[in-house]
């Protein structure tokens, strides 16, 4: 029994509802007393769609309703399909509201038709009809859709046409009889059961639906009545049918506390018994006049919980079980039980001692005997080694293989064998490398994705700007410009152009908020092409894309880059070298970002591998950069050192956080000799700091708690020297002239 079912029926549902049957640790279950809203995905469907004319028929909305199966087989949807369909509905840029209209219906100004349904259609369908290309008529299409895929645009534009029209007619205020008509079709049109149970559901709504319109019919209510007043009696009667449903099962019972449950059972368990929830606290209505002047013998909530708690402990005929949350999930620290429980425990403390433990005046003994204190997680290590509690034990034999060790300590320490079929590596694989190798490790080698969570904003059009958002949308302006000028074309009108693509694809804000955020974003634009211009002044020759190959063999590993390296030229001296354009600035307070320059230090390595000489030009919207030339056996010595640490990469974690790594070298840290003290404690400050690199970094911090962990086997100065020391020599560290 719990205070309140509807909170723990999910978690039941998790632990209880996984097993098979044909499990041996099968039991079989039931949860009582619960209104079928909460677990009937067609009564909830059927909710949502009677809270239309209040929704904002936001993209979650919509994508909650195609989760039942009956809507995706009115509308034809498979459920393979959804992917697709929220990754299109993401990509036009769809937040919330069916159009300008709707929104206008909550009290928005009128015109505000940006990031709607409607507007994200009409991208769609235009970007399948034409493909890529230019607005028209203010509508910017979507190539995304297209191929045999955009059979699915039918069924979405079926599907928001329909939410429309019965949004439409739910608005306004009919009788009974038009209430009928009204509610039957939308059940039709929204609704195809394809099952025994939600057929049932079905014919009980329509039985609950002529019942109301019988008694309307017997009272002569011909007035219009709002949806609002039909709406709660119709639900509230297809919960009602179910309060006590299954109590009695012969089954594990999971039931809320209430009156009338004390028969016996041979096990009684009380979940939830958390101090500050039980006793409930049920907030008194302003007309409750005993709240406001009680009197002995009026009722106290109170009371009832307590005799309720009473009730559940005279139950039980063999077994009581008392459990309650007793550590904090943020921050660890410990919480107290129910007052009542905290009775038990100090009458059952005063009145009984533990055989053996006569001498113990407070009963510490006996409490302690009686109380276990679960981890925090149920696959806590306490719960399979020996050494522990003996009576923490655990029926998860998934979990015992893994249980002998810590499970950031095994996948630290234990490397993995090399894959049977090695994949050869690109340029843009070694690149991800070397930004991040403890990232790569667990997306590459294991599929483990810490960064994979949904966006939360994705019911919210844009107000504001994020980091990430600025750079994708400067990154895509700095593309057309790039293109317009190797066509011969304006560069200010492609500008221009796209910054308004930008504003009808519903990518800013509306009004004056995104006149100023395309100021933001035009703003660096002038100077960054003015300088890259001069960067390709410099180096007048544009020269074809060169192949990068090179077979090496590394730990007795054959290893083969096959690749090829673009934007190449040449000046008049017949030197080599590529100018770039960056989308993320390099330069910041007059000191090169070196962790943001690895991704084109892979490549400029690589070109040397021909035994050639290359100059890199880096033009970024904040500051430019230049990587010199080096010898033909530097650059493989550090391409054999990067390949080096690739296929080890590929086995374990490396101990290397790139930001950390190149502020131990700043302050003189090496592996050749003990760091200086200076130098360890800048590194520490970088890794552990406010906002330092773990706090940034999911793997990181899942592989390498603390600095001390990421230093405890000595690879990190010795990753730190042989992968990022070559870049900070080269480019050293003050940013100069124009460069700042």
């Amino acid at each position: 029994m719990v205070p309140d079912i509807a909170l723990y029926a999910p978690h039941v549902q998790a632990v209880f509802g996984l097993v098979d049957r044909d499990d041996p640790r099968w039991l079989p279950f039931t949860i009582a007393d619960q209104g079928r809203r909460r677990h009937d995905p067609l009564l909830g469907a059927v909710e949502r769609l009677l809270r239309l004319p209040d929704s904002r028929i936001a993209v979650t909305d919509v994508l909650d309703l195609l989760d039942v199966p009956a809507v995706r087989a009115r509308f034809g949807i498979a459920e393979e399909q959804l992917p697709l369909l929220q990754r299109w509905v993401d990509a036009a840029g769809i937040r919330w509201g069916l159009d300008a209209a709707q929104r206008e219906s909550l009290g928005l100004p009128d015109g505000l038709s940006a990031n709607t349904w409607l507007a994200g259609l009409r991208r769609m369908l235009l970007g399948y009809a034409v493909g890529a290309g230019d607005a028209w008529e203010g509508i910017v299409p979507m190539d995304e859709v297209g191929g045999l895929d955009a059979v699915l645009l039918g069924p979405l534009v079926r599907l928001v046409d329909t939410l429309e029209r019965h949004w439409s007619a739910l608005r306004t205020p009919a009788t009974p009889t038009d209430w009928g008509v009204r509610l039957r079709a939308l059940l039709a049109d929204f609704l195809a059961p394809g099952e025994d149970v939600d057929g049932l559901t079905l014919a009980r709504l329509e039985a609950a639906l002529q019942d109301w319109l019988d008694a309307c019919a017997g009272a002569e209510l011909v007035e219009p009545l709002p949806l609002a007043v039909l709406r709660e009696h119709w639900l509230a009667q297809m919960d009602q049918a179910g309060l006590s449903n299954a109590f009695f099962a012969g089954a594990v019972t999971f039931a809320t506390l209430m009156p009338m449950r004390a028969i016996p059972f041979r096990r009684v368990a009380l979940l939830g018994m958390n101090g500050g929830e039980y006793p409930r606290g049920r907030p008194a209505m302003d007309f409750d006049l005993m709240a406001q002047d009680w009197r002995p013998g009026d009722r106290s909530r109170r009371e009832d919980d307590r005799y309720l708690f009473l009730e559940a402990l005279l139950s039980a005929r063999e077994h009581l079980h008392v459990s309650w949350v007793g550590r904090s999930i943020v921050d660890n620290g410990e919480r107290p039980p129910s007052v009542l429980v905290a009775q038990l425990r100090d009458h059952l403390a005063a009145g009984w001692r533990l055989r053996g433990h006569e001498e113990d005046a407070n009963g510490d003994a006996l409490l302690h005997a009686l109380t276990i204190e679960h981890p925090l997680q149920p696959f806590s290590p306490a719960y399979f080694t020996e050494s522990g509690d003996p009576r923490l034990f655990s029926y998860a034999r998934e979990w015992h293989g893994a249980a002998a060790a810590d499970a950031a300590e095994s996948t630290r320490d234990t490397a993995l064998p090399l894959p049977a079929r090695l994949p050869p590596p690109t340029l843009q694989t070694l690149a991800d490398f070397l930004r991040d190798p403890v990232r790569h490790f667990f997306e590459r080698r294991l599929g483990v994705h810490f960064d994979a969570a949904e966006e939360a904003s994705v019911d919210h059009e844009p107000f504001a700007l994020d980091a990430l958002e600025n750079w994708k949308l400067q990154d895509e302006l700095i593309g057309v410009q790039k293109t317009a000028l190797e066509a011969g074309a304006s560069r200010e009108a492609a500008l221009a152009a796209r910054l308004d693509a930008m504003a009808l694809r519903g990518d800013l804000p509306v009004g004056a908020f995104g006149a100023a955020v395309q100021g933001e974003l035009a703003e660096p634009m002038a100077d960054l092409f003015e300088r890259h211009a001069q960067a390709l002044a410099d180096w007048p020759e544009r020269l074809p894309d060169e192949p990068v190959r090179l077979e090496a063999e590394i730990d007795g590993v054959a290893l083969k880059l096959d690749d090829w390296i673009g934007d190449m030229r040449r000046n008049a001296d017949g030197a080599r070298a590529r100018v770039l354009l960056a989308s993320t600035g390099l330069v910041k307070n007059r000191k090169y970002r070196r962790d943001k320059l690895l991704q084109w230090w892979v490549p400029h390595l690589a070109g040397h591998l021909g035994g050639q000489a290359l100059t890199t030009v880096l033009v970024s919207k904040a500051g430019t950069v230049t990587l010199p030339p080096l010898s033909h056996e530097a650059a493989l010595a550090h391409w054999r050192a990067l390949l080096a640490a690739w296929r080890e990469g590929l086995c374990r974690p490396l101990p290397l956080a790139v930001a950390t790594g190149f502020a131990l070298i700043e302050k003189g840290g090496s592996a050749g000799a003990p760091s200086p003290e200076a130098a360890l404690a800048a590194a520490r400050s970088a890794y552990e700091g406010e906002n330092g690199e773990r706090r940034r970094n999911a793997y990181l911090a899942r592989a390498y708690p603390d600095f001390d962990a990421l230093v405890a086997d000595g690879s990190f100065a010795r990753l730190a020297d042989a992968l990022l020391r070559p870049l900070a020599q080269s480019v050293g560290d003050k940013a100069k002239g124009s460069d700042a």
